[in-house]
């Protein structure tokens, strides 16, 4: 285990306090390694990091319209892929209604966020409803399946040979941001139950991204009961309780749900937002060059981003600073908004993301000028 080299030192003008009390006139940008798990320094510029006037070659922001992705799947393993490295996987699923068949990832550990419907989920562990806003964490080799009420769209990130687990609460202790018994458990109920048959039910295994099919003249999801420590879990963002601070604004890393060794999910809630005067008060400009960031929007309006709507994401991968929009960064630095009304998802990947071969038309066009401020004239 590497002990990084510290060396805190201040160089000319420059705050006391990371992210609040900024050198007048200046941007502030942190330059991190680790995420925002590792050493860092913040730097005062003149001017903002993001007035870009042109990107040219293939490293970039990208914006994608994923509501554009309305073509339905019966499987989730046919589900297209937004994003992908080794050791995860980034697709957005909208069911064909009722599944008439089960799945099985053994390439690693399933999370699945249900942005829009709700349903019926049926595993090995049994049964749980599930609506909009919930995560469902299928451990690796879990085989299930989806009932849904109408139309659905799921966004699905799998720990590629992982799995997910939750994070460190640190001085905070473990009730916080959630308490752990709000997460909910598949139940040998009725409905589960009454779903047992003596019928032919296939089995579509995903392993190393390719199928495999598994015939069985029974429906294999027949348990009557099982103990142990090993589970589907359920969690609503609705029962995320974020950490905040009037006078600092805290890291994404604070809001870490999920975690797994080459990745993490947090996920954005609504909170009030920085009323110290001093204080930043939406996310500052940052150049995490150990991570990619991909960010899914399901409700409200993301505070530090301009023209996204819920069903819409970005990517900036690691290579350049990112952050605010100008539009939003003068309206948060003016406290015009005092509460934030966002729910978003984000996966932080350790390695490279690379792009999915999407539909024309996902993708927005030009989304890295959007950065460019306007002329004053404007």
């Amino acid at each position: 285990m590497k002990t990084w080299i510290a060396f805190p030192r201040v160089e000319g003008t420059a705050s006391r306090q990371a992210h609040a009390d900024l050198p007048a006139g200046t941007y502030e940008r942190e330059i991190g390694r680790e995420g925002f798990f590792g050493p860092a320094s913040q730097l005062h510029h003149r001017h903002p990091p993001t007035g870009w006037t042109r990107f040219d070659g293939p490293l970039r922001p990208r914006a994608y319209d994923l509501t554009k992705l309305d073509r339905a799947v019966a499987s989730p393993f046919e589900a297209p892929v937004v994003l992908s490295n080794a050791a995860c996987q980034i697709r957005l699923w909208r069911p064909d209604g009722r599944m008439e068949h089960l799945a099985r990832n053994t390439d690693g550990d399933q999370v699945l966020f249900l942005h829009e419907g709700r349903g019926d989920l049926f595993c090995d562990y049994g049964h749980l409803a599930v609506r909009d806003g919930d995560y469902v964490l299928l451990p690796r080799g879990t085989a299930w399946r989806l009932d849904c009420d109408g139309a659905a769209t799921i966004l699905m990130v799998e720990a590629t040979n992982d799995a997910f687990g939750l994070p460190s609460k640190g001085p905070v202790g473990t009730h916080a941001i959630f308490d752990p018994a709000v997460l909910d458990i598949p139940r040998i109920d009725e409905a589960f139950l009454d779903q047992q048959d003596e019928r032919e039910w296939h089995t579509v295994v995903k392993r190393r991204n390719q199928m495999t099919t598994i015939v069985h003249p029974f429906n294999p999801l027949d348990a009557i009961g099982w103990h142990g420590d090993l589970a589907p879990v359920r969690l609503n963002w609705r029962d995320i309780r974020p950490l905040m601070s009037a006078r600092y604004h805290v890291p994404p890393s604070a809001h870490t749900t999920f975690l797994a060794g080459r990745l993490v999910i947090c996920t954005f809630c609504p909170r009030p937002i920085e009323s110290d005067p001093g204080a930043l008060k939406l996310p500052y400009y940052h150049s995490n060059d150990d991570y990619d960031e991909f960010i899914f929007y399901h409700k409200g309006q993301f505070f530090s981003r301009d023209n996204i709507h819920p069903g819409m994401s970005t990517f900036h991968p690691a290579g350049f600073p990112h952050g605010p929009h100008p539009g939003a960064y003068k309206t948060a630095m003016e406290y015009a908004r005092k509460e934030t009304d966002e729910v978003a998802v984000m996966v932080d990947t350790r390695d490279f993301l690379d792009p999915g071969d999407l539909p024309e038309g996902v993708e927005v066009p030009d989304y890295a000028d959007s950065w460019k401020a306007k002329p004053a004239a404007e």
